[in-house]
């Protein structure tokens, strides 16, 4: 009987793998037993919630079975893609995110690269820390801080205004300021943060290269051009895959502690709406379609995006 010996070595491997693995497990369990509590999070918070995904093909009566009473089909899918009120919540979900991609994205970039032309290590220690700082801010204290800053009676910008000679404007409730507002609150939030990744990318390029290119001649935009964008760009490549795949994903909290009646026609977004559909209005079955079109379109803007940056930049995250 003939055997073949690629299968062999390949069984081979298979079982020295698992040795190896083994042996590691039992030589650093005490690193790997750290894995037990995240494992059961998302055990029990993300992946034991998808089966809740059948109600949006079920009737589901509050007080009743957890999954429903009968089964529906795509009721409630159809319901939303012919309620024109979804399709403005989509288009606001769509313009929030597009536009905090597009303002957002880049600026930790820049601010990463010229804080990495600081010299003086302490100023630079400074700003970074203050730039990141508003990032633990807590959604509400964000949201009273531009509240304060925005009052039409003692804000700052209205002060200002009114010093100027000009008429004051209440500008949490008027449709066209929410969203530059949302997005200038998200940059001032965020730009530190995201520099930081960046900044560690950065610390990753070889000094020998700037100083062969400064022998050749190249200038500091010249070093930048051509090697410091270069050498972070599989990093920018996988971060942009990513805030591409969390484009349905806006800010819930901050939404909904800033926006009212009075902007719902520029602020009101899929998450928002699900939560006045889910809880307020006890319609969760509805909402459950809705959350899983979002997520399904979450998921296809990801693979599509992996995809396209494969065969561009053979960078991708799988």
């Amino acid at each position: 009987m003939a055997i073949n010996a690629g299968n062999i070595n390949e069984v081979e491997l298979k079982s020295s793998l698992r040795k190896e693995t083994i042996k590691s497990i039992k030589k650093d369990w005490q690193l790997y037993s750290l894995l037990i509590l995240p494992i059961i999070y998302y055990i029990i918070f993300k992946y034991g919630p998808l089966y809740g995904n059948i109600i949006a093909f079920r009737k589901y009566v509050p007080g009743g079975p957890v999954y429903g009473t009968e089964w529906v089909g795509f009721r409630y899918f159809e319901m939303f893609i012919t309620d024109p009120t979804f399709w403005n919540v989509f288009k606001n979900n769509i313009i929030l995110s597009v536009g905090s991609l597009i303002f957002g994205f880049p600026l930790p970039i820049i601010f990463a690269l010229l804080l990495n032309e600081l010299s003086n290590g302490l100023f630079k220690r400074v700003v970074q820390t203050t730039s990141y700082l508003p990032h633990f801010l807590s959604a509400v204290i964000v949201a009273e801080i531009i509240m304060e800053m925005l009052s039409p009676t003692s804000g700052v910008i209205n002060m200002l205004i009114k010093t100027l000679g000009g008429e004051p404007i209440h500008f949490l409730a008027s449709p066209e300021w929410f969203r530059p507002i949302y997005w200038i609150s998200g940059i001032w939030q965020e730009t530190g943060w995201g520099a930081i990744i960046y900044l560690a990318a950065l610390s990753n390029i070889s000094p020998e290269l700037y100083e062969a290119a400064a022998i050749d001649g190249a200038g500091r935009w010249q070093q930048t051009v051509h090697i410091t964008i270069p050498g972070i760009m599989p990093t920018i490549i996988i971060l942009l895959i990513l805030n591409i795949g969390g484009l349905m994903g806006v800010g819930f909290e901050k939404i909904l502690l800033l926006y009212n009646p009075l902007t719902y026609s520029t602020a009101d977004v899929i998450s928002t709406y699900l939560y006045r559909m889910g809880l307020e209005s006890n319609n969760f079955s509805y909402a459950t379609a809705i959350g899983l079109f979002e997520s399904i379109i979450g998921f296809t803007l990801v693979t599509v995006a992996n995809y396209v940056s494969r065969k561009l930049t053979d960078t991708s995250l799988w």
